[in-house]
């Protein structure tokens, strides 16, 4: 058997400040770097979808025939340069060659400047290219919304179970298992979804609790029992196009899949009022912790939500450093703050030297502003380090030039490139020892407790200004489906 196999991933916040570019691709930020070819194959032993599906697939039976594979960190619109180039790539790869399978790893919630629905667009392309006969497969992030054009195009997609993603190798292999059975069986899957008539907050979605952890072991039950492939997506709830929402869906052997997934969406529904999230403000936050870290022997973790370079922001806002100065917090950090004329500073002064600098500030939301303090240079680093947690597990990164400050009991992680703070390594490249710390404010929605939750004494969610809404009634909608409620019980959404 011949797989063309490539990766294309992006998450899209169409409310975020910054642009998604071709050199966002080749350097990769949150995700490995730009590769093609055989390159593509070394990402085997990575902790992302095509690292699980090539070790499934591998054998002296199947050539595995790679592409390209690029992602880049969450931020506003990829440009449709860097779309086309990358889509053209693997469109081109598969025009006018014998094939058995195409295989790919996506993400599900790319925007595209010229098109709402990146993921459906290069699908349908595809399809176009290899012919109604040539089975497609694709991973999908937990957070993808998916759309009916994706639906469509693919034979059959699946997505991840987890929130942070510690099974994003799982899912590549399931798609394999299922590309597997496409090419055995020689006809295609009978095909049931059903989508949510309310969106969900992004910290609602993580499956360390309820109500998420439960409704993925109903899926998971659901699926043994009955004999066949389930996936729920609760999308990425922020994305103005009017397909962006949670989607349940499956594939079976007959129309028996309709019931199966209208009976798990219907219970998702059922408990609605399971899935609101309730918000610090950065100063409650903070006391809070402090009350906690007073008797604990752990650190107590706050996430920076609204300001999540996973999810759009760019990790310079300045509402949770305040917070924590303003408090007077001892024994605390926060990281990444990402800066690059901060870190140049630093890396001129030198360690041991102070410095005088507006840091950060520079989203552009109502309440955000430069931070202007004396700081004190306590170490230098490159940037560069390993992932050891369990999300991307193997994975290097580069955060480029980067110092450690200090003021007052606060230590302050800064970088020169944005990357989500969910490994705990990200502390250490820069000399803060997090299990040491009695409050870490990390500037992530939910990946972080991968890695941070085993030694959290406790986790406070924040809201502090930032580009990446909580609460996705409070961004200013435009496109949305009609009738489509903005939070659990929450508002519904009119045409303006």
């Amino acid at each position: 058997m011949r797989i063309l196999i490539a990766g294309f991933q992006h998450e899209t916040n169409t409310f975020a400040p910054s642009k998604t570019d071709y050199d966002d691709f080749v350097r990769g930020g949150a995700f490995p770097a730009m590769v093609r070819g055989a390159d593509v194959l070394a990402m085997r032993d990575v902790n992302i979808p095509i690292g699980g599906f090539i070790r499934a697939m591998e054998g002296p039976r199947t050539e595995l025939v790679p592409a390209i594979w690029a992602g880049a960190t969450p931020a506003a619109h990829v440009t449709r340069e860097a779309f086309e180039r990358i889509a053209a790539e693997i469109v081109d790869a598969a025009r006018g060659k014998d094939f058995d399978g195409v295989y790919l790893d996506l993400h599900g919630a790319m925007v595209c400047e010229h098109d709402d629905d990146g993921e459906g667009a290069l699908l349908a392309a595809l399809r176009a290219v290899v012919g109604p006969r040539v089975p497609i497969v694709a991973s999908l992030d937990l957070h993808a919304n998916v759309t009916r054009r994706m639906l469509e195009s693919a034979d059959a997609l699946v997505a991840y179970r987890t929130y942070p993603h510690e099974d994003m190798a799982e899912a590549g292999e399931r798609a394999a298992g299922l590309l597997k059975r496409l090419l055995t069986r020689g006809t295609r899957y009978h095909r049931a979804a059903r989508r949510l008539p309310f969106l969900i907050p992004i910290n609602g979605m993580c499956t360390m609790v309820e109500p998420a952890r439960g409704t993925y072991g109903a899926l998971a039950r659901a699926e043994s029992a009955q004999g066949v492939a389930l996936s729920f997506a609760p999308g990425f709830p922020a994305a103005d196009f009017p397909e962006c929402g949670g989607v349940v869906w499956g594939y079976g052997d007959d129309a028996r899949i309709e019931g199966v997934v209208a009976d798990l969406t219907d219970n998702i529904v059922s408990r609605e009022a399971q899935w609101v999230v309730p918000f610090l403000e950065p100063e409650e936050a903070v006391r809070q912790a402090q009350a906690i870290a007073a008797r604990a022997t752990k650190p107590v973790v706050i996430a920076d939500t609204q300001d999540n370079p996973g999810g759009g922001g760019d990790s310079n806002t300045t509402g949770m450093l305040r917070a924590l100065v303003k408090c007077e917090a001892q024994g605390a950090a926060i990281g990444l703050m990402v800066d690059g004329a901060a870190a140049r500073a630093a890396h001129e002064a030198g360690a041991g030297h102070d410095i005088t600098i507006a840091l950060g500030g520079q989203s552009g939301v109502d309440g955000d502003a430069p931070f202007h303090a004396t700081f004190r240079v306590e170490q230098l680093s490159d940037g560069y380090c390993r992932y050891d947690g369990p999300m991307m597990n193997g994975k290097e990164t580069h955060a480029g030039p980067s110092a450690r400050l200090s003021l007052g009991g606060v230590q302050i992680v800064v970088s020169t490139y944005k990357d989500q703070m969910l490994d705990r390594n990200l502390y250490r490249m820069a000399g803060v020892q997090p299990e040491e710390m009695k409050i870490l404010v990390n500037k992530s929605s939910v990946h972080f407790r991968a890695d941070f939750q085993p030694i959290a004494e406790a986790i406070l969610v924040a809201k502090a200004p930032g580009p990446l809404r909580a609460d996705p009634a409070d961004f200013p909608w435009t496109r949305l489906a009609p009738g489509m409620r903005l939070r659990p019980l929450g508002p519904v959404f009119k045409t303006p």
